[in-house]
């Protein structure tokens, strides 16, 4: 069984929607810059713990833990319940959105297809410090 672990430092993101901009008579649509740049620092953040990878073949299991920055402006009562992780974040971005870019970025890198994924568990939580860790399993 193969397992990639690494983490990704800073305030999690998640995938944004195309854009579409009007030229002449046609439709246009390009990816947001915001999401490129993010794939392209997970990318970066793989390639560091993982240089020389050959992608992973058969059935994935991908669990993503999306630490999110603790507001300044929170009761004490609070902040020991978001450090717990009992309570936790229901903002954005979405879990779905994290999964989403962190999958796509890791496409051709960790694994050949995010078709692979089989398995997934996606975490928000609180922490004071913003990351997302993410670990994927091969059978």
């Amino acid at each position: 069984m193969n397992i990639i672990k690494f983490e990704i430092p800073g305030e999690p993101q998640g995938k944004r929607r195309a854009r579409f901009v009007r030229a002449g008579h046609f439709i246009k649509s390009y990816a947001d810059p915001k999401s490129v740049s993010f794939e392209t620092f997970v990318r970066e953040m793989f390639c560091l713990a993982y240089p020389q990878f050959v992608p992973l073949e058969g059935q994935l299991a991908v669990e993503i833990r999306a630490f999110c920055g603790m507001p300044n402006s929170v009761s004490k009562k609070k902040r020991v319940l978001m450090e717990n992780g009992e309570l936790r974040p229901a903002k954005k971005p979405e879990v779905d959105n994290i999964a989403k870019v962190i999958l796509d970025a890791l496409t051709g890198l960790g694994f050949r297809n995010d078709s692979q994924v089989t398995r997934l568990l996606v975490d928000k939580l609180y922490s004071d410090r913003p990351r997302v860790e993410v670990e994927v399993n091969g059978q």
